[in-house]
């Protein structure tokens, strides 16, 4: 039994929505900015978190994420007196997973240096590519030689957990170009990759381009190449986009999937607390007036148990049917026989306390999780 008075587990998202460009396809709450507003966001940031804390006292902090836009871009100096403000407001817990994203062309030995000394122990780094040609289709700021210059630089100043975000299904791209980026990614050994398919998203610079959808089966080709490959080298797959050494995973983003609690402070950042969903605007301007969050929200109109099963089945441990029933007193039965159809051709792995999707299965995942969602 839970005791009453055990504090509950709490991720916490920083938002820092600046950048010096904006790459092609991100549809992300960013844009340009000068140092006064640096001050001014680090400011409303820092005066958030105290205010939340007061609403947070019955949580222990156990993930902290630097998002953006490129956080780094306000320097170490900033993020680290946004830390110092969360370590002495909330209830810090001693072996804090703390992220911060960062953009190759922004780190130096000075900037990694102080984030590390300031508590910083994980890196996030958008690599992207090492095709030279992919990365300016992708307006990236950084040449592939810069990417691997940054995961080295890291790396001597003692940074060990590394993540790198790599992409695929490019306008062009081949699959022999996708497996010279993995070759070469490999060589610098992450802890933790993301690899995930282009999307073109409405409003971006690559939407206002005529380019042709990807052809379906070289993005399947791709998605089993990476997969492979990775498997070859011994990193888990445990969520559809992500894999890692073993002990690894991304804590913070687990809290996404298991529908766990965190809280989101600044402009567009989401939360999900105490059962609750809510957002601040994607306006800087109402963030720095001290806007609270404004909207109550469920992922695509679902209700949580449906979000649950959605998010569950992203990961390799799927749905445990004690858990569900237990968590939403509904019927776990439907869910068992929506998906027992997909078992048969190698989709799903079916067994009587739990339910998930094989790697063959998440690539059809979309068509799965439409069929359980109408049985729920």
């Amino acid at each position: 039994m839970t005791n009453k008075t055990e504090k509950k587990p709490l991720g916490i998202y920083i938002h820092i929505p600046f950048c010096t460009s904006k790459c092609s396809y991100c549809d992300f709450y960013s844009f340009r900015a000068g140092e006064d507003v640096f001050d001014d966001y680090q400011r409303a940031v820092q005066k958030s978190v105290v205010e939340w804390s007061k609403k947070c006292k019955n949580h222990v902090v156990d993930t902290i994420y630097f998002g953006g836009g490129t956080p780094i871009l306000i320097g170490a100096k900033r993020l680290i007196n946004i830390l110092n403000c969360l370590y002495n407001n909330f209830n810090v817990s001693k072996n804090t997973e703390i992220t911060v994203e960062c953009n190759p062309e922004s780190m130096n030995d000075d900037l990694l240096f102080h984030l590390l000394k300031g508590g910083v122990n994980r890196l996030s780094i958008g690599v992207q590519s090492t095709n030279d040609e992919m990365l300016k289709m992708l307006s990236r700021n950084h040449t592939p030689e810069q990417a691997k210059n940054a995961v080295v630089r890291a790396k001597k100043q003692g940074f060990n957990n590394i993540s790198l975000d790599l992409m695929y299904a490019l306008p062009n791209q081949t699959l022999y170009m996708l497996e010279r980026t993995l070759d070469e990614i490999l060589k610098l050994e992450p802890k933790h990759l993301s690899c995930y398919a282009l999307k073109i998203e409405k409003g971006t610079q690559l939407s206002k381009k005529n380019i042709s959808p990807f052809d379906e089966d070289l993005y399947a080709d791709m998605y089993e190449r990476i997969c492979k490959i990775l498997s070859e080298n011994r990193y888990e797959h445990y969520e559809i986009s992500n894999w890692c050494k073993s002990g690894f995973e991304s804590k913070h983003n687990l809290k996404y999937w298991d529908l766990s609690d965190y809280l989101g402070i600044g402009c567009s950042a989401h939360s999900l607390l105490n059962g609750k969903r809510f957002e601040y605007k994607s306006d800087i301007r109402s963030f720095l007036k001290g806007e609270k969050p404004y909207l109550e929200c469920k992922i695509n109109g679902f209700g949580e148990a449906e979000e649950f099963v959605m998010l569950a089945l992203r990961t390799n441990k799927g749905i445990n049917r004690q858990e569900y029933i237990k968590r939403f007193k509904k019927d776990f039965n439907k869910i068992e026989k929506s998906i027992k159809k997909y078992e048969l051709y190698g989709f799903c792995d079916v067994k009587k306390d739990n339910i998930k999707l094989t790697e063959k299965g998440f690539l059809i995942s979309n068509t799965i999780l439409s069929d359980i969602l109408m049985s729920i």
